[in-house]
């Protein structure tokens, strides 16, 4: 009996231990790609910050949350990216950031998972899926897409509502470099 309990403790102690807290460090990213009059463009976000909380074997208990702050969005582009953080799209006056937030989780195969969350952009609130891989180890790594359809958050609203000219649909990659906490 003695040799069955050290065998499955040292069997426990052997495991990969995936279960933790992270926090975002530096080399991150958080962009997104879309078209202007067919022209496809890409930028990344003024800056963010990641908690994410994650083990594989227990889904249940993950949680991600992530700030996204809005003014300094920059796309290679200084006229579109005033335009961005204006009235029209981002509104960074009034709402400085925008948020995601995700506490159910799925398993899609293949090291692939699913977080179905919440954004919140420009006081609306959505469902938005993110797909994502994680690397674990000693710089755990979360590499993601998610899909955003910016008029349901009136981003690009008005004049630019028209969806010849820009697609609802933005993609949003995401690299988030993690150390446990």
């Amino acid at each position: 009996m003695k040799k069955i309990l050290a065998a499955a403790l040292l069997a426990l102690a052997a495991a990969p231990a995936f279960a933790a807290d992270y926090v975002q460090q530096p080399g991150s990213t958080l962009a997104f790609t879309s078209s202007y009059d067919g022209e496809s463009f890409s930028g990344k976000f003024g800056g963010f910050v990641t908690a994410f909380s994650f083990d594989p074997a227990n889904l249940a208990s993950a949680k991600l949350d992530v700030a996204i702050t809005l003014a300094g969005t920059n796309s290679g582009n200084s006229d579109r990216d005033g335009t961005l953080v204006g009235s029209d799209f981002f509104n960074v006056g009034k709402f400085a950031q925008a948020h995601y937030t995700a506490s159910r989780f799925r398993d899609l195969g293949k090291g692939q998972y699913a977080a179905d969350g919440t954004l919140t952009l420009r006081g609306v609130s959505k469902p938005v899926t993110l797909t994502f891989s994680f690397a674990p180890g000693a710089t755990p790594v979360l590499a993601g897409k998610a899909t955003v359809k910016r008029l349901d958050f009136g981003v690009g609203g008005g004049d630019w509502a028209d969806t010849k000219t820009i697609p609802n649909e933005v993609a949003i990659d995401t690299k988030v470099i993690l150390k446990a906490k």
